[in-house]
């Protein structure tokens, strides 16, 4: 009753070649949002560790009486583990704020 014409057994090379550019487009469009986002993320964790290493700093000059000359004097009073943001970028301690190192 019904003539089937042809088998179809596969895409032919203009759907794949259409695939294949969809996709490109999408990643195109993907990456740089995911870069972005990646930085937005490390600056905003840096900011974080900025206050918290300022109220440390804050709890340390109330607990001890003394005023802080550096972060590094905070660390090896074990008030914090580490003294640089988790980018690795370093951070001072002037006039009672923590203030990034531009290098």
């Amino acid at each position: 009753m019904f003539n089937k014409l042809k088998k179809d057994d596969g895409f032919t090379m203009i759907e794949m070649m259409i695939v294949l550019l969809i996709i490109t487009l999408l990643l195109l469009i993907a990456v740089p949002n995911m870069t972005k986002n990646n930085n937005m993320a490390q600056s905003k964790s840096c900011d974080a560790t900025v206050k918290l290493l300022e109220s440390q700093a804050g709890a340390y000059e109330i607990e001890t009486g003394d005023t802080l000359s550096s972060l590094e004097e905070l660390a090896d009073a074990g008030y914090v583990d580490r003294v640089t943001c988790a980018d690795g970028e370093k951070l001072n301690y002037q006039n009672g704020k923590v203030v990034r190192v531009s290098e």
